[in-house]
């Protein structure tokens, strides 16, 4: 990992890293846009003060294993690219250490020609990196700690479904 609050610089248009400072939201978008990309979507998952069972969250801090999250991240945005041919700019970043509530644990951003292939890639982007990277979180609450419950075995990034957008809603949105 590069010095503490720093990131290294995207390479070409891919952009993983692993962060223990803030994470650069609005770095990460000015960044994804091209002259021949009309969609940049932009995800963060935050820290949230609740998690079942566990009411009164008031401290998260994410884990990783560091020599493998950003090469695994890095299987994540090839997949996503054999998907999405078309995709422009891929981001993904995570941070690990301590996440206030309300602050971003996880990026991704993706741009494309079309809002399209901009949010499906964007959404597989965040469920490969949730089911394929070894990050983990550990949640403190009132009466306790622990990890966090949606734990489950890392897959390789190929083996994660690919979610479409519903066609209703973009065919709706595309007669404007």
């Amino acid at each position: 990992m590069p010095a503490p609050g720093t990131l290294p610089p995207p390479n070409g248009d891919d952009w993983t890293a692993i962060s223990d400072a803030a994470l650069p939201v609005g770095d990460a978008y000015a960044w994804a846009i091209r002259p021949d990309c009309g969609a940049v979507v932009v995800f963060t998952g935050t820290a949230r003060d609740h998690s079942d069972g566990r009411p009164d969250v008031s401290e998260l801090a994410y884990e990783a294993y560091e020599e493998q999250a950003v090469p695994r991240m890095q299987q994540v945005v090839r997949e996503l690219r054999d998907r999405w041919p078309e995709v422009g700019r891929v981001a993904i970043v995570h941070r690990v250490g301590d996440v206030p509530i309300g602050q971003e644990a996880v990026l991704v951003v993706v741009s494309a020609p079309h809002r399209q292939e901009a949010f499906a890639a964007a959404r597989f982007g965040i469920d490969a990196v949730k089911a394929a990277v070894p990050v983990w979180k550990r949640e403190r609450w009132d009466g306790g700690e622990g990890w966090g419950l949606e734990a489950q075995h890392l897959v390789d990034p190929s083996a994660v479904p690919a979610v479409a957008a519903p066609e209703a809603v973009l065919d709706a949105g595309a007669r404007r």
